[in-house]
């Protein structure tokens, strides 16, 4: 789950042996930041609400990052409403990029957004470039190998058909043509999974295209190459709200998304202990809400609970 997402990519060295480990999952994309980094001031109505520092959080901060005084955080874009650029602007908005800033306001330090590739977020992290992501990444234990988890939300998948189209659910995905995102869960955990069942049960296997960002994977679907496309519940429920050619054919799987914190203990508890405070707090409630999340919920910020 997402993320569960990417972009287009070039190849590089991956960093690390640890990041090696994990080519399978998110492959070797470039580490660089998308051009035209966001605005640093939010336009009118997209500011973050207000939450007060949690001091006790703020003691367990490594002393580069209080040096530093800012998170650097990895976030990649073009998937309202999780993570977008405001209409007319390129400032970052969407539940991922608010809620990593309700971090750093518990813990009192900047945020520096920095807008990636989602298949490049794990490698950055594993070369230190980046302190956290923000990104709809289910926690599992290949991931785990790089990074510690910290939950912040619950997301499911989606299935969505074409208006009027045979309905697709997640027991007749066989056969079908089903879009999904580079990177992302559904292509490396779970289409696997689906398609043992569909061997199991001497069915054809899944015919699956790949797509850079959800726009183009529903593209692909209303232009006929496609059956259907799989992808975070709250992602694709956003777009059919949005795009009266497309409607939802199937939820599930509901589990918690998390917070991919640099393998340093102590900021690892500190990002903990702010997601504590932010989860107990209005705040996070009227981020989702704005958003239309509010199933995406959660009452406890767990730590390295693997998918």
């Amino acid at each position: 789950m997402t993320s569960r997402l990417g972009r287009h990519s070039r190849g590089f060295l991956c960093a690390g042996a640890l990041a090696a480990l994990l080519l399978s999952t998110v492959g070797c994309g470039r580490l660089e930041e998308l051009a035209d980094p966001p605005a640093s001031a939010p336009v009118e109505g997209d500011s973050t609400p207000s939450l007060a520092v949690n001091e006790s959080a703020v003691a367990l901060l490594p002393g580069s990052v209080s040096a530093r005084h800012t998170l650097r955080v990895a976030i990649p874009t073009n998937e309202p409403p999780t993570q977008f650029y405001s209409e007319g602007t390129r400032y970052m908005t969407g539940t991922n990029p608010d809620i990593a800033r309700l971090i750093g306001k518990a813990l009192n330090l900047d945020v520096d957004i920095k807008v990636v590739n989602f298949d490049s977020i794990i490698p950055g992290i594993a070369a230190g470039r980046y302190d956290m992501t923000v990104s709809s990444m289910t926690p599992t234990t290949k991931r785990m190998a790089v990074m510690d988890f910290v939950d912040y939300m619950q997301m499911g998948n989606a299935i969505v058909v074409a208006k009027g189209a045979e309905p697709v659910t997640r027991d007749t995905l066989c056969g079908k043509r089903v879009g999904v995102l580079t990177g992302s869960y559904q292509l490396t955990v779970n289409v696997p999974a689906y398609e043992q069942d569909c061997a199991a049960a001497g069915k054809p296997p899944i015919e699956t295209g790949q797509f850079q960002d959800t726009r183009q994977a529903i593209s692909a679907l209303t232009s006929g190459r496609q059956d259907a496309v799989l992808a975070d519940s709250p992602i694709l429920e956003y777009a059919t709200a949005n795009n009266p050619a497309i409607e939802v054919s199937d939820t599930f799987d509901y589990t918690p998304v998390a917070v991919g914190v640099t393998k340093e203990p102590a900021l690892v508890d500190a990002v903990s202990a702010a997601l504590d405070a932010v989860i107990a707090g209005d705040a996070y409630r009227k981020v989702l809400e704005k958003y239309g999340a509010e199933s995406a919920m959660i009452t406890r910020a767990r730590v390295n609970a693997a998918q």
